[in-house]
């Protein structure tokens, strides 16, 4: 085994037992959301690009987005966007290559403003890309010699960054929750039934000891909601949906609230024209949204690294987070007497991506199992995984791994 592993029985409290847990899902339209997906567009555009191209991904990090929200007049049945959302994706990219004799220009800006509209076309009913929105790129450019490229090419890549990324397995019953309550409110099925609920859904989760308050936020879309008493109804069946999807997922008694914001004597309603909070100065920033599992735990360990728009080949804050959630979730299924795992991957600046400055592992054991009996085999699982770092560019850039 290249790097250092330790494996040690965890302090923590197995996260059930605490009495308290917190969790939180920004959901497919909220504007930290829309903020990692367009800079994490940019960079499977650009990754695609590359590879076809030259026969390999080239430099680029462009994972610093922006959403500043815009000004919006919803009104029951109607109302329109009267400014526009504006997205800003700064970073680096290969804008040409020397390639023999001539220096072949790279159309970035293109390829990353189209990657940007795709994305928001597929993720949004309601936003007009034309009208709604106005997307403008910052990116720094840079030249590379192909021919030292390929030559490099034989070698493992060398991690850019000294960072680190953290994950964990299983998921909490108030984890799943979360996850799947966003999930099932942005996927077509709900939609279908319910159009009116718009793609901005954010789901906070609190158990206080086997109780579950959840807290749902839903952008309503106006021009389908014609009145408040539409708009309540919508509300009640947004909660009685999601209090019969809890009782799959957990064996807790869970409490919905939605749009608890509202306040209808006051006129005060949860009401978009686009779907998203973005129309209506609600800002987003690349990284300040969820973790490589989708969630925002706060009552586990967790990497602050932004993974949209980090280059997919040597940006460790990238893929050791990727690296750590795949290596958790196969310990956890694959060894027997684990009932819960932290996996921990640390970089350093110019080593091979493969070879990690270390590897933390820390269990919480199942009543009788032994740590030394199962070492052995979290170490193989380790070894496996870094074997096959490889392949998370090709689920990255395929769009086969949650990154946010």
């Amino acid at each position: 085994m290249k790097t250092p592993v330790s494996v040690e029985e965890s302090n923590m409290k197995p996260i059930e037992e605490l009495g308290v847990e917190m969790v939180e899902r920004k959901g497919r339209g909220h504007p930290d959301y829309i903020a990692d997906g367009v800079a994490e567009s940019f960079s499977i555009a650009l990754s695609k690009y590359y590879r076809e191209r030259f026969g390999r991904i080239l430099h680029h990090n462009v994972d610093k987005g922006l959403v500043v929200g815009g000004r919006s007049h919803p009104v029951f049945g109607g109302g329109q966007v009267e400014e526009p959302i504006y997205i800003l994706v700064a970073g680096r990219a290969t804008t040409s290559v020397q390639e023999k004799r001539n220096a072949v220009s790279i159309p970035f800006g293109t390829i990353s403003l189209g990657a940007a509209r795709n994305f928001l076309r597929k993720n949004f009913r309601f936003l007009d890309i034309d009208h709604d929105v106005i997307i403008e790129y910052r990116i720094k450019p840079g030249s590379v010699d192909l021919v030292k490229i390929f030559q490099a090419g034989a070698e493992t890549p060398l991690s850019n960054d000294t960072s680190f990324g953290v994950c964990f397995a299983p998921l909490s019953q108030t984890e799943k929750l979360v996850l799947e309550t966003e999930l099932y409110l942005n996927s077509p099925k709900l939609k279908k039934a319910l159009p009116e609920v718009g793609e901005d859904v954010k789901v906070m989760g609190l158990r206080r000891g086997k109780c579950i308050e959840l807290t749902i936020a839903t952008a309503i879309i106006s021009s389908l909601t014609p009145n408040a008493d539409h708009y309540l109804s919508v509300k009640e069946e947004i909660r009685n949906r999601v209090t019969d999807l809890a009782t799959k997922i957990t064996e807790y008694p869970v409490e919905v609230l939605v749009n608890t914001g509202d306040n209808p004597e006051k006129g005060v309603f949860y009401i978009t024209v686009t779907g998203t909070s973005a129309e209506h100065g609600d800002d987003g920033n690349t990284g300040r949204g969820n973790r490589v599992h989708g969630l925002i735990t706060p009552c586990r360990p967790m990497s602050l690294e932004a993974t949209a728009g980090k280059n997919p080949v040597t940006h460790a804050g990238k893929i050791y987070n990727v690296l750590a959630k795949l290596t958790a979730e196969k310990i956890y299924e694959e060894v027997k007497g684990v009932r819960e795992v932290y996996v921990k991957y640390l970089s350093r600046i110019g080593a091979p991506i493969d070879e990690p400055a270390t590897t933390s592992v820390q269990l919480n054991l199942e009543k009788g199992a032994a740590l030394s009996r199962l070492k052995p085999e979290i170490e193989g699982v380790i070894d496996e995984q870094l074997c096959k770092i490889g392949k998370i560019t090709d689920m990255i850039i395929n769009e086969k791994v949650t990154l946010f």
